[in-house]
């Protein structure tokens, strides 16, 4: 695999190319591959974890001097869970160059398929792995560079669109507080096979069906039907 492409595409010139190939290197692909002599990006996304919250930490920290502790975490929250981390992976291309077995790769959205929930998870670990890989090659500067160009600027629309906020707490605050009711949230319908179902939930007051919503669980599908709940009623605001 030559990753001259991606070094091109992300900015960033490996001293140590190993490092690179470690960090699009996941454990299915040596199960399948024993004899090579490389290790797979666990350890490296273990690494990038860290330096990733103390860079959005530090990030946070000194661009929104009036933002609570409470309001920094649950930005930081935002940024750091598999979704926002995937669709950074998806955007520089990094499920093109992963190493992975045979099944596995059938997981990444590639050569027109949608990818899966697996897939998800693994572009997000992957890009971790990579952020510990930038980490060590080229240090703490130059990871935080590399976040700035392709992760810090999501921030923005998360504050916007108020992603950052628990949408079911919020809605639950509302709810009691105007109408003095506690909401009720009930699974309408589940699509898919077992491994990759997607929830659709109904959020309630009292009998009053006020919103639905849709996720790869039922915690995110409640989360979604807050959110349009919130919308409906005009209670956005916090």
């Amino acid at each position: 695999m030559d990753f001259s492409k991606f070094e091109q595409k992300i900015g960033i010139d490996f001293k140590d190319k190993s490092l690179l190939k470690q960090a699009f290197t996941h454990r299915s692909y040596l199960n399948e591959n024993p004899s090579l002599a490389i290790e797979h990006n666990e350890r490296l996304e273990f690494l990038g974890d860290a330096v990733l919250e103390l860079a959005i930490t530090e990030h946070l920290y000194k661009t929104y001097p009036k933002k609570t502790e409470g309001e920094m975490t649950a930005l930081r929250a935002s940024l750091v869970n598999a979704v926002t981390l995937s669709e950074v992976a998806l955007a520089i291309e990094m499920a093109a160059f992963m190493l992975l077995s045979k099944g596995e790769a059938k997981s990444l959205p590639l050569d027109g398929r949608p990818g899966t929930k697996a897939g998800q998870y693994i572009l997000a670990n992957a890009i971790e792995a990579l952020i510990g890989a930038v980490y060590l090659d080229q240090g703490y500067a130059k990871s935080f560079q590399f976040l700035e160009k392709f992760l810090f600027y999501k921030i923005e629309d998360v504050i916007t669109k108020k992603l950052w906020i628990d949408a079911k707490s919020l809605f639950q605050e509302k709810a009691q507080e105007i109408e003095a009711i506690t909401p009720s949230y009930k699974v309408l319908a589940e699509f898919g096979p077992d491994h990759e179902k997607t929830f659709s939930v109904g959020v309630l007051l009292k009998d009053d069906l006020i919103a639905e919503g849709k996720g790869a669980s039922k915690q995110e599908a409640e989360q979604d039907a807050a959110r349009n709940a919130l919308r409906i009623k005009n209670w956005q605001t916090k």
